[in-house]
């Protein structure tokens, strides 16, 4: 397994999570070494949609893109579509992205790529529901377990965590890209 004790990661979610896409790749960074900091629109506790509570460690609105190494973006619908309505959310991804820094995204975490203009040319994968929205926003969109592209890695659902934490911890050790 690679080493990521000297990365910091980044997770941007808030009430509705998909349970799963948030803790299993959050538990293997943190396995490979990784310190990771959950960012969400407000302070406090997050719930996901099957009951699993997470604690804030900084809003959106006082994070800073250029104090993280890699960002993980989970899915569940009710997450991604209040995620991508938050300015500072969006910022965050847009900076993240013109950095290089590499990102996982799962499911319908994909919507604020789309909310933050950073998918033209670029290829990736999602829960099937959003591949229009990606494609509109530029992207190319395929039905695979897991895409990498430039250091994008991106998923369809839970059943693909096993192959999704994998990828995205040789990513975020191979580092900007």
């Amino acid at each position: 397994m690679a080493d990521l004790s000297n990365r910091k990661v980044a997770v941007i979610a808030t009430n509705g999570f998909e349970d799963s896409e948030l803790t299993s790749p959050v538990e293997e960074v943190k396995k490979a070494g990784a310190t990771v900091k959950v960012l969400s629109t407000e302070a406090g506790t997050i719930e996901g949609k099957n009951g699993t509570k997470v604690d804030v460690d900084s809003t959106t609105a006082l994070a800073s893109a250029s104090e993280f190494d890699a960002l993980l973006l989970p899915g569940g619908t009710g997450n991604a579509d209040k995620i991508r309505m938050d300015k500072d959310a969006v910022k965050f991804v847009e900076e993240i992205f013109k950095a290089g820094k590499p990102t996982g995204v799962i499911c319908h975490g994909g919507w604020i790529l789309t909310e933050a203009d950073v998918l033209k040319g670029r290829t990736l994968t999602s829960f099937p529901s959003l591949q229009t929205d990606l494609r509109n926003a530029g992207a190319t969109w395929v039905d695979e377990e897991v895409h990498t592209d430039n250091g994008l890695v991106s998923s369809r659902t839970p059943d693909d965590l096993p192959a999704f934490n994998a990828k995205v911890i040789e990513e975020f050790a191979e580092g900007q890209h």
